[in-house]
């Protein structure tokens, strides 16, 4: 029994005290999901224990044998879970039990949408499942002895999932865990023999160890009878085939079965896009079975962050968030591999220099990829959801993955000007394949935002000419696309970098008339040049434009705005940077500016203009007050 020396009542986190009232007003639509978490959880503690006890054999004490329990009791209303796994001490207890998560629970609140059907998806991606327990009990306790140490150090846990709970040491003469719900009123269903076989059978039969249930006719004669009344232990049966899925041919398995070992391995809610099953035989020996998610987590652009894939080694648990089989851009994929080559004492670091890793790797990134592709080609609405939540992480890839660096670009997604909405759904093989004739050079332009960039100054004169144009927001657009270099043999151009050179695409008529505007605009390039002195670095007339009277664009090796802010952010200083100023000497304004003769009033014109051409590019002004007063001066001069 609990010594009261070692009783202690704590408080919860204040934001496991909101989660767990969403779960206790059943965030939750699916209830019986809280039997797959539990026994989801039992199954981790297990592979842990199995793991542990290859080095240290004396860990499984006289149990060997490792399995999950399933018991209820129709009369008291409860439902008891057990596991023979690693089990916890009372700072385990402490620390996974009472702080919900750690630091997850705060994100998991902000991403709250308030639709409970939605909301609910998102609990898996928290590792907060075991308080699924609170949405059919009103208390539970957890009793628990960590493997390897004495009967007298275990443990019990017990909250009604309100603002507190209780820890207490007991002795418990067997290692594991144990879960007890105590059920609310109205979920005495589940405490049934026949509701709880139908939960384990759904959410628990891929899972590679028994969960074993009380025979479903025991005490059901009067030979049962008998041994019930003289306190015979009840005969247990085996309810799920206990056999690792992915061990398993892929003609004998069905879209539900994949589906339900997604849930296991990733606790996720949600169904996956797409799964990919190998079986490799030959100078390396391995199972993989690679699930793509449907929604990304809330830490996926943490790239210290937690992420891999689980491992086993001859079907033995290894370690969860092995990173070291996908590249760092893939970190979104989940699921297991199995190796027959990797040693049973593997660490971390013995992975990072193991040639059959190496390979493994190699050849798990090319079938990720080549799942993506059939995908993409296969169901353009699944690939388009995929790209909406991965596709940030995705065009990390070409700087990263030289190798498969042309596989990347062919399931990369655009905004482009050939569309009006900012969805991201033109490739780049549709870009080319809607090439002009004589175009030798994909355009593109990198902006803060879709709207910014659609309504460049910069991309006039392409409208003119039918020339699309890819319309870059991502934040990290600019870098990648500066790793990607080319597709299909053509360069990419940002339309806004160095002196504007259509190639083939300008006509003999276009240069005749930027050589007569360079002569007719002369002198007033040099007025230009002289108002607004080292602001910028040159001053020159431009083919880019038709409506607007100036635009900003930047030498031929200065880094881009997206690129420059990146950096900036990352604590980096960053020279001085100088654009160049180009006018459209055709325009009314441009031409009313060169027959000024006030100097002052130039001036202004000059540097209103200038200020005009850095928004309209989503910079930011460095004297916003002094553009006000120049063009309130500019508007009293109108008015009056």
């Amino acid at each position: 029994m609990g010594s009261q020396a070692n009783k202690e009542t704590l408080g919860f986190q204040t934001e496991a005290k909101q989660l767990l009232h969403l779960m206790i007003h059943s965030l939750y639509s699916n209830k019986e999901i809280f039997l797959r978490e539990l026994i989801s959880n039992a199954s981790d503690a297990a592979d842990k224990l199995r793991f542990a006890s290859l080095a240290k054999p004396e860990l499984l004490e006289d149990d060997p044998n490792l399995k999950i329990t399933v018991d209820f009791d129709t009369r008291k209303k409860t439902i008891t879970i057990s596991d023979n796994g690693i089990g916890m001490n009372r700072e385990d207890v402490i620390e996974n039990l009472g702080t919900i998560a750690k630091s997850g629970t705060a994100q998991f609140l902000e991403s709250l949408t308030g639709d409970e059907k939605k909301d609910s998806q998102l609990i898996g991606q928290f590792g907060v499942g075991f308080y699924s327990a609170f949405i059919v009990a009103d208390k539970v306790e957890v009793f628990s002895r960590k493997a390897g140490v004495p009967a007298d150090q275990g443990v019990r846990w017990e909250s009604s999932g309100e603002s507190d709970f209780v820890v207490e040491s007991v002795n418990k003469a067997d290692r594991g865990t144990q879960i007890v719900l105590h059920l609310k009123k109205d979920e005495k269903e589940f405490a049934e023999s026949f509701r709880l076989r139908g939960i384990v059978r759904k959410y628990a039969d891929h899972i590679s160890m028994p969960v074993m249930m009380v025979k479903e006719d025991f005490g059901a004669d009067a030979e049962d009878d008998k041994k019930i009344k003289k306190g015979k232990a009840p005969e247990y049966e085996s309810v799920n085939s206990a056999k690792a899925l992915w061990t398993r041919s892929r003609t004998e398995l069905n879209d539900d079965e994949y589906k339900e070992f997604y849930k296991h391995v990733s606790h996720d809610f949600e169904d996956p896009l797409d799964w990919s099953h190998n079986k490799v035989e030959g100078k390396l020996e391995y199972t993989s079975l690679l699930y793509l998610p449907s929604r990304a987590p809330y830490d996926m652009w943490n790239r210290d962050t937690t992420r891999g894939l689980k491992l086993y080694v001859q079907r033995v648990f290894i370690m969860d968030d092995a990173e070291q089989f996908l590249p760092l851009y893939l970190r979104f994929i989940k699921g297991v591999v199995d190796s027959n080559d990797i040693s049973l004492n593997v660490s971390r670091e013995i992975l990072q220099k193991d040639p059959a890793v190496d390979s493994m790797k190699s050849a798990l990134t090319k079938r990720v990829l080549d799942m993506l592709a059939k995908l993409k080609k296969k169901d353009k609405e699944t690939y388009q959801k995929f790209w909406n939540e991965f596709g940030q992480v995705l065009k990390e890839g070409p700087a990263e993955d030289f190798a498969n660096k042309d596989k990347i670009a062919k399931l990369l997604l655009f905004s482009s000007t050939h569309t009006d909405d900012a969805l991201q759904d033109q490739s780049l093989e549709d870009y080319v394949g809607r090439m002009q004739e004589g175009q030798d050079k994909i355009y593109y332009i990198a902006s803060e935002s879709h709207n910014t960039a659609k309504n460049s100054p910069h991309l006039e004169v392409f409208r003119k000419k039918g020339i699309e144009v890819l319309l870059l927001s991502d934040r990290v657009d600019e870098w990648f696309i500066s790793h990607l270099i080319e597709f299909d043999g053509k360069q990419f151009q940002d339309i806004t970098r160095g002196e504007l050179d259509l190639g083939k695409l300008d006509t003999e008529e276009d240069k005749k008339q930027q050589e007569k505007a360079d002569k007719k605009a002369e002198s007033l390039l040099k007025r230009l040049k002289e108002a607004l002195g080292e602001e910028v670095a040159e001053v020159r007339t431009t083919t880019r434009l038709t409506d607007s009277p100036a635009c900003l664009s930047i030498a031929e090796h200065d880094m881009g705005a997206q690129m420059r802010k990146i950096m900036e952010a990352a604590g980096q200083a960053m020279p001085d940077f100088k654009p160049v100023f180009e006018i459209n000497p055709e325009h009314p304004l441009v031409e009313k500016l060169d027959t000024e003769p006030d100097e002052d009033r130039f001036n202004d014109l000059a540097r209103i203009l200038f200020d005009q051409a850095s928004l309209a590019e989503g910079g930011q002004l460095d004297d916003p007050a002094s553009y006000i007063q120049r063009l309130n001066k500019l508007l009293l001069n109108l008015i009056q």
